[in-house]
């Protein structure tokens, strides 16, 4: 996903109601989010559906980093080559 650009990629609303087509466009043509305020905050983020998807993926990737990195805090963890046993005995399965 790319960066939001300020002076684009916020917009009230009022505008987002009439303009739309063109807000989904946008995000379709530049994979920037956009997001949308209401009195002056942030109340909501539209985003391409395939950017998206990437972005689930990348979260849940770093969940597994970080519950790999918590196990092996607290002794959970097993050898290198104890866990290439075991992954090589289910592949031969």
């Amino acid at each position: 996903m790319k960066r939001l650009k300020i002076n684009e990629d916020i917009k009230p609303l009022s505008e987002f109601r009439i303009q739309i087509t063109s807000f989904i466009k946008q995000v379709h043509d530049t994979k920037r989010p956009l997001v949308i305020t209401q009195h002056g905050k942030g109340v909501a983020v539209l985003m391409d559906a395939k950017e998206y998807e990437i972005l689930q993926e990348k979260l849940e990737l770093f969940e597994d980093i970080q519950t790999s990195l918590n196990q092996l805090g607290n002794g959970q963890g097993i050898e290198h080559d104890n866990a290439r046993t075991i992954l090589l005995k289910r592949i031969s399965k």
